[in-house]
């Protein structure tokens, strides 16, 4: 029988679609959460370790046992997880492509922080680099986009939406945490995970709307800059989801892997856009 999985952050959208994925295997699952009581409203087995990452006692004690540990919580993190695993534990870790970002910010640089950490650590294991998630319960990427796309009958986008997206379904996301775990690291790696190719994210947009059985959106290329400002007015607008001003800026870079790795190293071919939004918009729509 394989050892139980401590996976940090359980409770979270990528966290919970691993636990049951590995619970429907048969694979224990020692969930270590910063609020047990999120842990329990999801009703999966399991007793939850409470551990602050913050507190490096608790979270030591928290992974006292561990062999195999997944964290699912920002990768600003890593340093304080390394620090507190075994040092024999296998670590697989989740960062993000916003490291690649031509504009800087908290998140993307958290994610370079915890990167660094890992390698400098010399442990075995790996961190995953996902770009967009999509199609996990309660995620606000596609179903916001969604939602945007049913009250708005333009939708203005920067250079008319060519710019380069590659979202990677939830299901991918958990398949390749689930086989960098029975991966033989020998010691620290950097994998980005990506859907199968990139598009536009004005096809993306269309194809949301397709998935979403909404009417096809009208895309009108509009500058940047005054986006930027409109976004920021829309947390007072309760019609419309709020849009971060720097979500708008990151529509005017590409954002395209290549995905060798995943699929050399992990064994993971993932799914197409078009499935994956099937599958996000199924029990719905199809």
């Amino acid at each position: 029988m394989s050892d139980p999985v401590h996976v940090i952050g359980a409770s979270g959208r990528s966290g919970l679609a691993l636990c049951r994925s590995l619970l429907e295997a048969g694979i224990a699952v020692v969930p270590v959460v910063r609020n047990p009581a999120k842990w329990d409203a999801a009703g999966l087995a399991g007793t939850p370790l409470h551990a602050d990452l913050r507190a490096p006692d608790a979270l030591r004690a928290a992974l006292a046992e561990a062999t195999r540990i997944v964290s699912c919580a920002h990768a600003r993190h890593a340093g304080a997880i390394i620090a507190a695993a075994p040092a024999e534990a296998v670590l697989v870790l989740l960062g993000s492509t916003r490291k690649f970002t031509r504009w800087p910010d908290a998140h993307g640089n958290g994610v370079l922080a915890g990167e660094a950490a890992l390698l400098q650590s010399g442990r075995s294991g790996v961190m995953l680099h996902p770009t967009m998630i999509y199609g996990a319960q309660g995620e606000n990427n596609v179903q916001r986009l969604a939602a945007l796309l049913r009250r708005l009958p333009v939708l203005p986008l920067p250079g008319g939406g060519k710019f380069l997206v590659q979202p990677i379904h939830q299901s991918d996301v958990t398949r390749c945490i689930r086989a960098a775990l029975d991966h033989p690291w020998t010691g620290p790696e950097t994998v980005v995970i990506a859907g199968p190719e990139p598009v536009a994210y004005a096809d993306f947009v269309r194809a949301v709307a397709r998935a979403a059985e909404l009417r096809k959106p009208v895309i009108l290329p509009f500058p940047a800059a005054p986006l930027i400002l409109a976004a920021r007015l829309t947390r007072h607008v309760s019609a419309l989801p709020a849009i971060k001003p720097e979500e708008i800026r990151r529509l005017v870079e590409d954002k395209a892997f290549d995905i060798g790795k995943m699929r050399d190293l992990l064994g993971v071919d993932p799914v197409g856009l078009v499935k994956g939004l099937a599958l996000t918009f199924g029990s719905a729509h199809l």
